[in-house]
């Protein structure tokens, strides 16, 4: 219980000081912000593929959803990332998070041949699963990432 006690106060008083500065400078508060294909949602959307909140921007998973081996889908699927993410100011180059969903561990060398490169000389961080009961829409892989703007 006493350390807990301990790091309250300390993240209080980093509240304090955050406050003081948006005070001081008038900065606003990000706002969170959905992006769609063509510009506008469908009429009631499950999920939103791309949303920003500040400086950062967060994309759905992506999934290649026809005929084809691991790397016609893992490049199809990074393309994608890539084209979302130059729509809303971003680039692969500033992606932090990558989260990859395969189909089956298999298909792990075939992924990582399409993959190897395409985020730059200092690629963020990643998780690499295979999904245990598949990935929606038959797609070999799935991946979403969070990126920098």
């Amino acid at each position: 219980m006493a350390a807990v006690a301990a790091v309250v106060p300390g993240a209080v008083a980093l509240d304090r000081q955050d406050d003081d500065h948006r005070n001081k400078c008038k900065c606003k508060p990000p706002v969170k912000e959905a992006h769609w294909p063509g510009g506008e949602p469908p009429e009631n959307p499950l999920f939103s593929p791309v949303v920003t909140f500040g400086n950062l921007v967060f994309l759905s998973g992506i999934g290649a959803h026809f005929d084809g081996d691991i790397t016609s889908h893992t490049e199809h699927v990074l393309n994608e990332l890539e084209r979302n993410l130059e729509a809303v100011g971003s680039s692969m180059e500033k992606v932090l998070k990558v989260n990859v969903y395969l189909n089956s561990l298999d298909d792990y060398d075939g992924m990582n041949a399409v993959y190897l490169g395409r985020f730059g000389k200092r690629p963020g961080v990643r998780t690499t699963i295979a999904a245990a009961a598949g990935i929606p829409g038959d797609s070999l892989v799935e991946i979403d990432c969070i990126a920098a703007i």
